[in-house]
């Protein structure tokens, strides 16, 4: 080995192509592979999303239809099943609050949560959330529970 047939390591040299606008001589000059004129060509272009050249975007030529309540609440539904499991790994023993919902995971801290009848329950809890369905009520007061509403 000698210094006429060094060479970097494989895959370590990345070459970032020619300079743009350096001068006539370096082959990238004046417009600077810009081309002339047009949007593209000036300072401070940047194309907006859904552009497609001036064609009417997918987004405006799609039929929109339906409409969207801004008031409609969004329930986060847990099933009595899942609350047995808590209690079946002892994650959980008399109380079930929203706070110790949030704590295990299960919900987020601003959702509303809504307690569905799938499943079934064993233990006596005392659930306290936002919301119940008519047969979870019923199921977690035949097993013993109280089911309070937020």
């Amino acid at each position: 080995m000698n210094l006429s047939n060094l060479k970097p390591a494989e895959g370590s040299v990345n070459r970032d192509g020619k300079r743009l606008g350096r001068g006539q001589g370096s082959g990238k000059g004046g417009t600077a592979a810009r081309g002339h004129k047009g949007a593209k060509s000036r300072s401070g272009y940047s194309k907006k999303i859904g552009f497609e050249g001036g064609q009417m975007p997918l987004q405006r030529r799609v039929p929109k239809f339906g409409f969207t309540n801004i008031n409609r609440k969004d329930y986060k539904g847990i099933n009595l099943g899942k609350l047995q499991e808590l209690v079946d790994s002892k994650v959980i023993k008399d109380t079930v609050s929203f706070e110790t919902l949030v704590e295990h995971g299960l919900v987020g801290k601003n959702d509303l949560v809504k307690i569905l009848g799938d499943g079934d329950l064993k233990a006596a809890l005392k659930v306290s959330v936002h919301k119940f369905t008519a047969s979870a009520k019923a199921a977690i007061e035949a097993a013993g529970g109280e089911a309070i509403s937020l």
